[in-house]
């Protein structure tokens, strides 16, 4: 039974996280985490911290405060625990043994809700690998807490019966998988040197899970895509076609949302999708400017986007939310940005002024010519106003004459 249909009676969790230092942000973190419990149809009773110099190596946690969390399980009638960090093999059996009581970690409840929200067979294949890997390591102890609570967080996707499987069918599996996802990237990178043979500009919007990016892409291609104020709405990347006010076309493309402590194994599994802003020629990124953790949220985007090696792209940051911000005095600031904009995207404010910096940003990487084409070479012009910005077309004795701007790959025309 899926989490989404046990409405009477949810999975109630203790949330623990591990500060090391009074300057982290283990507790927003938590906060997060509580957000993403809530995603994947959980309720949280308490959060608790424990501050250590380092994480215990063989229960995450000190003997003290596995007392106290016992205690609170029993007091709260609590059904498991979520560890705000990625567990090894040991500290999840250990910490299971020592609370009887089901254990997760963050990395588990994110790949839950991913399995949730795939739509697309890419979207499962790359869950459900991430899903068999993380699990390939821990299969006894997640046998074991899985009989604890016949359900909930963790059973999605692959489902129990391959949590079943012994190590030798989910290597099996895995290896099947992989070849399936290197096919997969074989076709995206053919899609990709078809749309260089065509100089259409790709902009790639990247942002923090529930930035907006779903609203921006379906305010201006009405796209369809889901808009939920949850994190992760839509997992699955978009690709749509527009067409800018000068007359040339562009492709938008947006990417899975970023969030702090993002799975390593999701990374690997989503690297040939992510990759996609590695291939772009624009980057719109999106920002909550009303969540009182954008600078770190902002922090975590480029952190992954310097692991994919996107590089030096002309960025646009979008200061989205605008309209939900109670700390109007907050200034935000973006070091990395060529183009920074202010917006409230639901509403349409700033959505005009985003496609101007595109305009912009697209005019000074083009080349500026004046030429008279003769009659016989009209369809040059239909690809200059197709991929190039067309200024001026005026019908000659001797030709057509145009003024254009035209991308460096079209300055042999």
């Amino acid at each position: 039974m899926s989490i989404y249909e046990m409405k009477e009676n949810p999975e109630r969790l203790i949330l623990i996280g591990v500060s090391l230092n009074e300057k982290d942000d283990t507790k927003e973190s938590l906060d997060e985490l509580e957000e993403l419990v809530k995603t994947a149809g959980a309720v949280t009773v308490e959060k608790v911290i424990q501050s250590r110099e380092k994480i215990h190596p063989g229960t995450y946690i000190g003997k003290g405060k596995i007392e106290e969390v016992k205690n609170l399980i029993e007091y709260l009638d609590a059904t498991g625990v979520v560890c705000d960090d990625e567990l090894s093999p040991a500290q999840l059996s250990n910490l299971e043994n020592a609370l009887d009581i089901k254990v997760m970690d963050r990395t588990l409840v994110i790949l839950d809700i991913f399995a949730s929200r795939a739509t697309s067979r890419e979207g499962k294949i790359q869950v459900e690998l991430a899903q068999l890997r993380y699990r390939a390591t821990r299969l006894i102890g997640l046998r074991n807490s899985l009989s604890r609570l016949g359900g909930g967080i963790g059973t999605r996707g692959p489902g129990e019966k391959k949590l079943e499987m012994d190590r030798r069918l989910i290597r099996d599996r895995i290896s099947i998988l992989k070849r399936e996802v290197a096919e997969m990237q074989k076709q995206r990178e053919l899609a990709r040197k078809n749309r260089e043979k065509n100089p259409v500009t790709v902009v790639s919007i990247v942002g923090y899970t529930n930035a907006g990016k779903s609203t921006f892409l379906n305010r201006l291609t009405s796209a369809g895509v889901l808009e939920e104020d949850k994190l992760f709405a839509t997992l699955d990347p978009t690709t749509r076609n527009y067409k800018l006010e000068s007359g040339q076309e562009i492709l938008f493309t947006d990417t899975v949302g970023f969030i702090r402590k993002l799975p390593h194994h999701l990374i690997d599994a989503f690297k040939s999708t992510l990759e996609e802003a590695r291939y772009a020629d624009i980057i719109i990124h999106m920002v909550d400017s009303s969540n009182p953790q954008a600078d770190i949220q902002m922090h975590t985007v480029y952190e992954t986007l310097d692991n994919l090696e996107v590089g030096s792209k002309p960025i646009i940051t979008v200061f989205n939310k605008q309209d939900k911000r109670t700390d109007k005095e907050r200034i935000l600031k973006d070091g990395r940005a060529d183009y920074t904009v202010n917006a409230a995207v639901k509403t349409g404010t700033g959505v005009d002024e985003v496609l101007k910096s595109i305009e912009e940003i697209i005019r000074n990487s083009k080349q500026y010519i004046a030429k008279t084409f003769s009659y016989d070479e009209a369809g040059k012009i239909q690809r200059i106003r197709k991929y190039g910005e067309l200024l001026t077309e005026e019908y000659r004795e001797d030709g057509i004459y145009v003024e254009a701007y035209i991308p460096s790959e079209m300055r042999s025309i």
